[in-house]
């Protein structure tokens, strides 16, 4: 693979895009601490020159009066320092406050400057000169010291420096680009893992989930076929391999459901498509006369379509909720009426039992006709679970901040161990007496989904053999918020 192909992957890009980044910081930060060390080393080369300068400038004025200066200056160049009797300052920049402050009291007043003659590079840095004008016994004097030799030692000196400098800046910016890559790595592997779950040619069915999860659990710095082990120095790093897996987690639970889900309605399809198969057998040997045999085979066709019309209408209503396509149309909803109006619909249907309507005055800002959906289903739930004779009771409340709907009965309760799974789908309380009346197990699931759709929560109070209470607690409507959804 080429160097160019190689980058043009997704995560080589990711890693490519950061490591330049991280690279580049890491160089202009070396860049500037270099930059300021060399500031640093200029400054106090400057200072020290011009301490040294003033200290022999203080030395030479303290000689003056016991020694006049020769008419000879050889031993003073070769000394560095020159002083003649002139008739004007041949210099005229006295040191101005606060800096003359800092200069010997002798020298205070003196005028400094510098002189240079041209001669090429390192002709003109040697005839730089440091020139003070001193005023001795009406006398003018002109001290003059050549810091050329230390200003061209000090050049090469400092070329040295830079040089090293930048050998030291590109060595470590090799290293740091190394290092930044190995650190990172971790990062490529799993934008690489990541991008695989959006690759829309792949299919992602079981197989291809467990390899991906298996891969990503097996991530290393070093080799790519082991775990990711993140130290605590790299607590980025560690962040992101924990929410990759807890994201690889929750898609193989919802794969896992979707399974399960597609499984149980195929099943529960399947039952009511055999039972109408089996009697439209019996039709065609032997119930085109046979009146009986023609009569409960039609009646028993009608039921099971029914029964596959109803559940193929709850699948499609948790389909929709699923992918948000279900829109909430929020208005006033007073619960006692709508209690009262479920309540009399359900004594029309089913005469078999006592419907009892009770509570205070409770409202909330809702979807009238999914809440009366929702109270449908515990209804017809407590009908099913309920004997013949039995009572309902529909109660509305205010709890807090919540309104209370309560749907009590009588009936047979729940096994302890199937309450904490009620509201998954095609879970029975009792399969036998559902199969008789043709529920699907996905009524409290749709009950649930309304609910916390409309910010609210279910509770189930449960005993067997004496009864069941369950209560929609939704956001009473002074406090209830809905947020739409995206319709499709």
């Amino acid at each position: 693979m080429s160097k160019r192909k190689k980058y043009d992957e997704p995560g080589s890009r990711v890693r490519y895009s950061i490591t330049g980044k991280l690279n580049t910081k890491l160089f202009f930060r070396l860049l500037g601490v270099f930059h300021s060390v060399n500031i640093l080393i200029i400054i106090i080369a400057g200072v020290l020159l011009a301490v040294y300068c003033e200290s022999k400038v203080l030395d030479v004025v303290d000689a003056l009066p016991e020694h006049a200066p020769p008419s000879e200056t050889v031993w003073m160049d070769l000394a560095g320092v020159n002083v003649r009797k002139i008739d004007e300052p041949s210099v005229k920049n006295p040191v101005s406050w606060p800096f003359s402050r800092f200069l010997p009291y002798e020298t205070e007043t003196a005028s400094r400057g510098f002189r240079a003659s041209p001669g090429g590079f390192e002709g003109t840095i040697l005839s730089i000169s440091y020139v003070v004008n001193i005023t001795e016994g009406g006398a003018i004097y002109e001290i003059e010291m050549r810091i050329g030799q230390f200003i061209l030692f000090f050049i090469y000196a400092f070329a040295v420096l830079c040089a090293f400098e930048l050998i030291q800046l590109l060595s470590r910016t090799l290293k740091d680009r190394r290092m930044v890559r190995k650190t990172l790595d971790p990062i490529a592997e799993l934008a690489r893992a990541a991008q695989s779950l959006n690759d829309v040619n792949k299919q992602l069915d079981h197989d291809n989930m467990m390899a991906l999860a298996g891969r990503l659990d097996g991530i290393d710095a070093r080799q790519l076929d082991t775990r990711i082990q993140v130290d605590d120095l790299q607590e980025e790093l560690k962040n992101v391999a924990v929410a990759i897996n807890g994201m690889l987690d929750r898609i193989n639970a919802s794969y896992a459901a979707q399974m399960r889900f597609v499984s149980d309605a195929s099943h529960e399809l399947r039952t009511p498509i055999a039972v109408i198969q089996g009697y439209a057998n019996l039709l065609d040997r032997w119930g085109k006369e046979d009146e009986k045999t023609l009569t409960e085979s039609v009646s028993a066709i009608k039921d099971e379509a029914g029964n596959m019309k109803d559940l193929v209408e709850q699948l499609l209503f948790l389909a929709r909720g699923d992918s948000n396509r279900i829109r909430l149309i929020a208005e006033r909803v007073e619960l006692s009426l709508l209690m009262k109006e479920v309540a009399d619909e359900s004594r029309m249907v089913d005469s078999g039992h006592e419907f009892i309507v009770s509570g205070g005055s409770a409202v909330i800002m809702a979807d009238r006709a999914l809440i009366k959906q929702a109270l449908r289903i515990l209804v017809d739930n407590a009908i099913k679970y309920t004997d013949a004779g039995g009572e309902i009771r529909l109660t509305a409340e205010m709890d807090g901040e919540f309104a209370r709907l309560s749907v009590a009965d009588n009936g047979i309760g729940i096994k302890p161990e199937i309450i904490p799974y009620v509201f998954d789908r095609f879970v029975r309380a009792d399969e036998s007496r559902t199969r008789a009346t043709g529920g699907a197990g996905l009524g409290l699931s749709i009950a649930q989904w309304i609910t916390v759709r409309h910010e609210g929560h279910v509770e189930v109070l449960s005993r067997e053999g004496v009864g069941t209470k369950i209560s929609l607690m939704l956001p009473a409507a002074a406090t209830a918020e809905i947020s739409e959804p995206l319709s499709a």
